[in-house]
């Protein structure tokens, strides 16, 4: 157990233990993208509950990759002292905090960047139109820019968001990217856009610190394997990524991210139609719920493979994410698996004092029921469990 509450370092940032607090979306901006003081207090509260560090929840580089109305924004000039008073919260409180950096591709809403969505490819998996070659330059230099602001928030560093069927993730993946250009096809033309971001990006930060969150594999047909993942990892290590963080899924693939419950109830009682119908078709709609949305096992150490296989094949630092709640498999994942930290997201909404808790034995396992209810109620409200108490759609 000491291992686990060692500190350890990744490219000059010191972790005071090695459980971190994976991304997460809080939900918690104003409409223009501006950090509220809402998020401060909620990683307050981490900071406060023993986290070695915080990685923040997806941070929009660009308007036309924006998901949510509700999402934080690092291209604004107003947004950039905010997150300063966050970053000086932070390490008063001797935590680390890093900003991941995230453009949602054909997952973004029209609704939200008021404009129109955009994709490596047109497929299936989302209404977006593929990108020109001029438009993928130009997010490019939306990441180094925001990697640029980033720094001069004052966070420790950041994390490029390659995972969970956002744009990177989407020009990496062979299922999402079907273009015949430089930008597709083979793994090094598809690779091709984050290569840049990092060769641009160091050049104008130097040393500071660059992670990323990549899908170990995609469950969907034709989706990235650990073969391919683990290619893609010993590409960043060449291009100078200082650490990467093992996680899967995207939306179309259902609830392969973050396993457990179907959150039947919240879907219902968050959409307005669904919300108004008798309490037998609402029962009905749950049951067809749980029969027809993939429900993946194993719902604990899901992305353990693909982390190994990474962990074997590059010499920066791995940290696995994904159904870990018992203090019992987080020393075994540092003690015997090597990783060099684990993170955790849902166990740290309902408990943010959880590290602290373990450190001092009052428990070793999360009380995360992996409800699931968190996902679908951070789309309209402030992240929080939600469990027992589902909020009613007004409309």
């Amino acid at each position: 157990m000491k291992t686990v509450f060692e500190p350890f370092e990744l490219s000059g940032i010191t972790f005071s233990d090695k459980i971190i607090r994976s991304a997460t979306f809080e939900g918690v901006a104003d409409e223009n993208g501006k950090p509220t003081e809402q998020l401060i207090k909620k990683y307050e509260a981490l900071a406060k509950g023993g986290v070695g560090g915080i990685i923040t929840g997806f941070i929009g580089v660009g308007q036309q990759g924006k998901a949510s109305d509700n999402m934080v924004m690092i291209n604004k000039s107003e947004n950039i002292e905010i997150l300063k008073k966050l970053t000086k919260r932070m390490h008063e409180l001797k935590t680390p905090v890093i900003a991941q950096l995230n453009h949602c591709g054909g997952q973004s809403k029209e609704e939200n960047a008021h404009m129109e969505i955009v994709a490596p490819s047109r497929i299936s998996d989302y209404k977006a139109r593929e990108m020109t070659k001029t438009e993928i330059l130009e997010v490019i230099e939306m990441f180094v820019q925001g990697i640029k602001n980033a720094k001069e928030a004052g966070f420790d560093g950041v994390q490029v968001h390659l995972a969970h069927g956002y744009l990177l993730s989407e020009f990496i993946s062979p299922r999402m990217n079907k273009r015949k250009d430089e930008w597709g096809g083979s793994t090094e033309n598809r690779f091709r856009i984050i290569k840049m971001i990092f060769e641009k990006a160091r050049k104008e930060v130097g040393s500071f610190p660059m992670i990323v969150k990549m899908n170990g594999y995609e469950t969907l047909k034709n989706g990235m394997t650990i073969e391919e993942s683990t290619k893609i990892a010993k590409l960043l290590e060449q291009v100078g990524c200082d650490g990467i963080e093992v996680s899967n899924g995207t939306i179309k693939a259902g609830m392969t991210t973050m396993r457990g419950q179907v959150p039947w109830k919240m879907i219902v009682a968050q959409n307005e139609k669904l919300n108004k119908m008798p309490e037998f078709m609402k029962n009905f709609v749950g049951i067809v719920a749980k029969k027809t949305v993939p429900q993946p096992q194993p719902k604990s150490l899901y992305n353990l493979q693909a982390a190994m296989s990474i962990k074997k094949a590059v010499n920066i630092p791995v940290i696995l994410v994904g159904g870990i709640t018992k203090l019992e498999e987080i020393e075994d994942l540092i003690d015997n698996y090597k990783f060099d930290a684990i993170s955790m997201s849902r166990p740290l909404i309902i408990e943010s004092d959880l590290v602290n808790k373990f450190k001092t034995g009052r428990q070793t396992q999360s009380k995360c029921i992996q409800c699931n209810f968190c996902i679908i109620a951070v789309e309209k409200g402030p992240l929080r469990c939600y469990y027992g108490n589902v909020p009613v759609s007004k409309s």
